[in-house]
């Protein structure tokens, strides 16, 4: 028959057929020290950074255009594996909320970015002046010191709405 044609398996075959050993998640990092860090203007229009001067920013928020709705960009400077998926919280200011947050690729590395509409109640946690916790899976706890920079953010961000998309749903006139 045909089957004494073929030669039998050898331990080259397997090791070409095995799959590659399955590969986690990084290693989760330490959440940072935050004492004394302060929300400060960006160089770029629009958004503020939180770190502690001198060192690497631990988070920016800023006021983008996305298919023409003002929204909220968070970003956490921490390396996030590619691709990678995760919800963001945010407890703080009488607010517990949910964020989905994915890994973004941004000038060659990959870190942790959410947009929302600037509408989002989701925001409402940041817009209070008492002490914020945002903690993402693998990117530790960073504490926001209080501050009314990050709310008065988002309200700017919400105002440079056009009015039909502050209105709600009514259609313009014609």
């Amino acid at each position: 028959m045909l089957a004494a044609c073929k030669p039998p398996p050898t331990d080259a075959d397997i090791a070409v057929s095995e799959p590659a050993a399955p590969r986690g998640p990084s290693e989760p990092i330490d959440s940072p020290d935050t004492e004394g860090a302060i929300w400060a203007d960006s160089a770029v229009p629009a958004r503020i950074i939180y770190g502690i001067a001198g060192e690497p920013s631990l988070i920016s928020l800023g006021c983008i255009e996305a298919q023409g709705v003002p929204t909220i960009r968070l970003t956490r400077y921490a390396q996030a594996d590619a691709n990678a998926k995760a919800f963001a919280a945010l407890i703080g200011n009488g607010h517990i909320s949910r964020i989905p947050i994915d890994a973004t690729e941004v000038d060659g590395e990959w870190l942790w970015q959410a947009e929302l509409p600037a509408s989002d109640p989701d925001w409402e946690v940041l817009t209070g002046r008492r002490e914020v916790a945002v903690t993402i899976p693998g990117a530790g706890r960073v504490v926001l010191n209080p501050s009314p920079r990050p709310g008065v953010l988002i309200e700017s961000c919400i105002a440079s709405a056009p009015a039909e998309t502050i209105s709600g749903d009514a259609a313009p006139v014609q």
